[in-house]
């Protein structure tokens, strides 16, 4: 899509289905948001000695339902719900204005795709973090989902104490852009770049199957890749070992003190229940932009 297309004459698009994108973005929410309070709470945890420590992914869903119920398991999810559809706006607009600025480079098609990925993942991560931010800080709490405080109140709380800046409703934004910048330069430079390369057909169903098949690889290597800046991000975002001492300040400081204390893989806790949201669901968001743009093309 060029400028034109993708703001201008999709102006009545927007505003006529926005009740139908909002809709999607809330049930997946809903759908996918345990699998996401799950591995934040794998990421939050440190290793054997933490005597929270989850044993594995079932013992995890067991423990979360029978000690916090099963509202355990939506914890957090306002944030999400909030940033979810604006997030989507921004990660999608921003590409393709990114990609047409890097259209005068002499960037490859291939490279510029990526860089374009980067830039939309940097400026999505901008907006997401204050949200990201109240929803780890409440995922991360093992009280009853009755008795803990609701997202304005743990905002409120975090405001007050710390205020907006990278000790507050901003820390871990370095994490947070590195989380989203190496998912989207993957995400989008992977999908275009393999898609053009493997030949279309011509069955609608086959080539469903096919775009599918590549969002989901695309999905699915991108949250390998970036899973590290996550950990980072939810340790530094999550509460700290010890009340009032601060261990986790910085992303690669606390890469690095992840790995020192409890070994390469704590880098990569929480991938299974990340792949499982994160594979599917890019997927579907990548098939849900080409289909919406074709159409825009066309009748626009």
């Amino acid at each position: 899509l060029n400028f034109k297309h993708s703001f201008v004459k999709n102006s009545k698009f927007v505003y006529t289905d926005l009740p139908i994108l909002v809709k999607k973005c809330l049930v997946e929410i809903c759908l996918m948001h345990p699998l996401d309070v799950v591995k934040t709470r794998f990421q939050i945890q440190r290793g054997k000695a933490d005597p929270n420590n989850y044993k594995g992914l079932g013992d995890c869903f067991r423990t979360i339902f029978r000690t916090e119920g099963v509202y355990g398991f939506y914890k957090g999810i306002l944030p999400p719900i909030l940033a979810e559809t604006p997030k989507r706006a921004v990660k999608f607009f921003t590409f393709e204005q990114y990609k047409k600025l890097l259209s005068f480079t002499l960037l490859s098609p291939g490279m510029a795709l990526s860089v374009a990925g980067l830039g939309s993942g940097l400026t999505e991560a901008l907006v997401v973090n204050p949200f990201e931010v109240v929803k780890v800080s409440l995922q991360a709490n093992r009280d009853s989902f009755k008795v803990q405080p609701s997202t304005f109140a743990q905002a409120r709380t975090i405001i007050n104490t710390d205020g907006f800046g990278l000790r507050g409703l901003n820390k871990g934004l370095t994490s947070t852009l590195g989380r989203h910048g190496v998912f989207n330069m993957i995400y989008f430079g992977f999908y275009f770049n393999v898609k053009d390369a493997i030949p279309a057909s011509q069955d609608p169903r086959l080539e469903f199957m096919r775009k599918f098949a590549i969002g989901l690889v695309s999905g699915t290597v991108s949250s390998c890749v970036n899973i590290p800046f996550d950990v980072a991000k939810s340790r530094i975002q999550g509460p700290q070992p010890v009340p009032g001492e601060i261990k986790y300040r910085s992303c690669f400081q606390t890469m690095a003190l992840v790995y020192r204390e409890e070994g390469y893989l704590a880098l990569y806790k929480g991938l299974i229940p990340k792949i499982m949201r994160l594979g599917p669901g890019g997927a579907v968001m990548l098939l849900v932009y080409e289909y919406v743009s074709d159409w825009l093309q066309k009748n626009w």
